[in-house]
Parts: structure tokens; sequence; C-alpha cells
């Protein structure tokens, strides 16, 4: 018994121990979760992407993404003001008509739009990343699973702020279904859904892994083989890198040009199945 009552308050003196040092460390402005996840109030953005596939040879397109992101703000509701604008070059590989790989770099400018910050109003930020994207058709439906992994310098607008590193880990699943004819062609609407989840890893990222999930519908209209115009709304949420236990909301508008200019002089031009991001 006496043996017993000694481990038993050895036990209680780690207890206290661990205890206090977990006392200490909130105190000195550690991260403290919440006890419940916490859900912010959403936002509204309009986005305003362009997508280029440029053939440069039987195997090679140079892939050229220009997007403007705009964010509300207290001033300007709904539309908002510019929050992004980004640069996403890459070289693409068509192994076959139903399997690319890219592999490129992205330039993003991000704009502070808090009104009331006295930090920088812009910083750069810069991704190298790489995808591989398969499209599978099934009968008059075209199935894809987009893997695009991205590796990511980011500051924040505080002067003299250092960069931080991440990775991001990317998987979309998405359908593009005609309305008006049996396959994608021109002068066909189609509705695409898709889901995108996105991950993030690094030595600043501990409690809030999921950066986002984004739900889209988008529905479109091919013009040309080369030329799509699409519209669509997306909802999105994830975790503050901050603190993993809140949870940014916002819906946005998105409104997308597709383009593959093709200068070869060659009759048959482009795959059967394009590779629309």
């Amino acid at each position: 018994m006496r043996h017993y009552g000694k481990n038993t308050a050895w036990v209680l003196i780690l207890f206290l121990i661990c205890s206090s040092l977990s006392l200490s460390a909130q105190e000195e402005g550690q991260e403290v979760l919440p006890l419940e996840s916490k859900f912010k109030e959403p936002l509204t953005k309009v986005w305003f992407n362009t997508y280029g596939n440029i053939r440069i040879s039987k195997r090679l397109f140079w892939v050229a993404q220009t997007h403007f992101r705009l964010q509300e703000t207290e001033s300007t509701p709904f539309v908002g003001q510019m929050a992004q604008i980004y640069n996403r070059h890459a070289i693409g590989y068509i192994y076959s008509k139903k399997f690319n790989v890219s592999l490129g770099g992205v330039l993003r400018l991000n704009f502070n739009t808090n009104e009331a910050s006295m930090d920088r109003n812009l910083v750069p930020e810069w991704r190298i990343w790489h995808q591989y994207l398969f499209a599978m058709p099934l009968s008059s439906v075209m199935t894809y699973h987009r893997i695009r992994i991205e590796h990511r310098w980011s500051q924040g607008f505080a002067e003299n702020s250092e960069y931080i590193f991440r990775n991001r880990w990317r998987y979309m699943f998405r359908l593009k279904v005609p309305l008006n004819s049996h396959k994608l062609e021109p002068k066909t609407f189609y509705v695409s859904p898709e889901a995108e989840l996105i991950m993030q890893s690094g030595k600043e990222v501990v409690a809030s892994p999921m950066e986002d999930l984004r739900l889209t519908t988008t529905l479109g209209y091919i013009v040309t083989p080369r030329l799509t115009f699409a519209a669509g709304l997306m909802y999105s949420q994830g975790q503050e890198l901050s603190n993993g236990g809140i949870y940014k909301q916002s819906w946005t508008l998105r409104f997308h040009m597709y383009f593959s200019p093709d200068f070869r002089k060659v009759k048959n031009k482009l795959p059967e199945i394009h590779f629309n991001d």
C-alpha cells in the first residue's frame, strides 16, 4: 500500500509540472487553439482569369495564365478592390491525349486589402509549380483529375517581414457535361462542377494543414476549338495559417477565357481532347 501511495504522489507531481509548463507556454504567446472551430463571416470575391495553352511542337506547349482577383472591403463591398494578380507560366509536355505534365513558375502580387493597415500596400510572392493532368472520357462527359504541387515563398505586409516557405498539395476533380450536343464541340454549352482540396505543409504549418476546400459550378460555351468562355460560382473554406481553429470562408464569382493558339504549319494541329484548366 505504501508503494502504491508513493506512485500516486509521483503521478500528481508530474501532472502539476506538466500543467505549469503548459500554462507558461501559453503565457509566452504560443498559439492556443479554440475549444471549438470558429467560422469567420464569408468574404465576396470576383476573379477574372485567362488560361492559355500555346502549342510549341508536337509534344510541347506553353502554359500562360493571368488572373486578376478582387476582394470586398468595408468601403467597396461585394466586388471590392484588387487583392492579387497572378502570372503563372510553365512548359507542358503532352504524353498522350489523356495525360500531360507541366513545370514552371509563378509571380503573384499581393495587395493589402486592410484599409486600416499602415503596412506596405504590395508584396510579391514566388512559386515553383508542377502539374499532372489526366483527362478521361466517359460517354459524352469528360472527367479530369488534376494533381498540382506548389513550392511557395510568401511574406507579410509588415516592413522587413521574412519570407516563409510552404508546400501546397492540390487535388482537383472536374466534370465537363455538354448541354446542347452529344460531345464537347464548337457552339456547345456545357456545365462543369468541380471540387478541389488544397493542403499545405512546412515549418510554419503546424495546426492548419487544410488551406482551402473549393466547390465550384461553371457554365461554359465553346466558341471554336481554340476559344472558350466560362463563368461560375465558387464556395471555399479553409484554416487560417495563424490559428488552425479558425476557418475563413468566401463566395467567389469567376470569369474565364481559355485560348489555345497553334502556329505550327501542320494539318492536324490540335489533339481531340483539350486540357483546359
